[in-house]
């Protein structure tokens, strides 16, 4: 089988755009090719240093398995607990020049959008090299990315040739697994971020998820209960749209016509979401630490074999090793 390597960062609770945008990805993923999944808790570093990543690590694992993650399927690992990412990802730095890094367009995005340049640090501006060691290292072919990430892989695949180009032929080319993400954004009409205090849970209490869905903006148009709406400009219909548990020709019809209000569709909406975190959170309770831990040790042993193997061979490429 072909292999396909991804990762998820350990920076708070997983949220619904989480789960629509990687989670159900990785499921479907997992039938077609032989995958490994990680932690990624050094990449979490590079935008948030809070000491508080290992709290998270449990938690994250165990919505991968209520949404169908299996271990039987899937490596699971952390990415920290394997040297041998941050080892290669030395390596592969000797060969990328400083030029490609800055020309990135996470790296730009990130100095534009902060007034701190403590925070531009050289982990920030070597992210591709780390990333592009996660993938290699296992010698996948294919990476999970949406098209706003494909110039990071390019960058990847460029680092790779340029080694394979000096040390001779090392690394497997790592090719793109275009993934269409659904357009999922905050409930304020942001980007969907821990950061904005926009997201929706995994594990939201019912309280907070009305709270959250009843304050959702909608179509500004839509004034009174009986005005007609505009259903492609409205947050709380994309979210029916994209959760589709409810009839949404009949919803889309109804708030065009006026005879729905917004009031009553977020109300719909709050039941359409608390059921689905409710099963969430009933199959998650399942899963103990204990066997979380369980299956992050047996990730741990199979990963770490596989990249020893690959550090090794890095080495003697080039000429480390006697």
């Amino acid at each position: 089988m072909k292999r396909v390597v991804s990762g998820i960062r350990p920076t708070g609770r997983l949220h619904i755009g989480h789960l629509k945008g990687i989670i159900e990805n990785w499921v479907k993923l997992q039938e077609e090719y032989e995958t490994f999944y990680f932690i990624a808790d050094i990449h979490s570093y590079t935008t948030n240093l809070s000491t508080a990543k290992s709290e998270f690590y449990y938690d994250i694992v165990r919505d991968l398995l209520a949404e169908g993650i299996n271990p039987d399927k899937s490596t699971l690992f952390v990415q920290s607990e394997i040297s041998q990412h941050s080892e290669l990802s030395t390596l592969l730095s000797m060969v990328t020049p400083l030029g490609w890094l800055q020309r990135c367009p996470t790296f730009k995005e990130a100095i534009s959008n902060t007034n701190d340049k403590e925070m531009i640090s050289l982990g920030l501006i070597s992210y591709p090299v780390l990333m592009t060691s996660d993938v290699v290292l296992y010698d996948a072919n294919f990476v999970p990315v949406g098209k706003d990430q494909l110039p990071h892989l390019e960058l990847a695949r460029e680092i790779v040739r340029r080694f394979n180009r000096i040390f001779g032929k090392t690394f497997v080319e790592p090719k793109s697994l275009l993934t269409k993400f659904p357009l999922l954004i905050g409930t304020d009409n942001r980007k969907m971020s821990k950061s904005y205090d926009n997201c929706i849970y995994l594990n939201e209490n019912d309280e907070l998820l009305r709270k959250k869905i009843m304050s959702m903006i909608t179509d500004k148009n839509k004034v009174r209960r009986n005005d007609p709406g505009e259903p492609n400009v409205c947050n709380v219909f994309s979210y029916h749209n994209i959760f589709g548990t409810v009839d949404i020709e009949e919803i889309e019809k109804t708030c065009k016509s006026g005879e729905l209000g917004c009031v009553d569709c977020k109300k719909n909406l709050c039941n359409t979401m608390s059921e689905i975190i409710g099963i969430h959170r009933k199959k998650k309770s399942r899963f103990s630490n204990e066997y979380v831990r369980e299956i992050l040790e047996e990730g741990r042993k199979k990963a770490s074999k596989i990249a020893k193997q690959k550090i090794k061979i890095v080495k003697e490429n080039m000429g480390m090793r006697l």
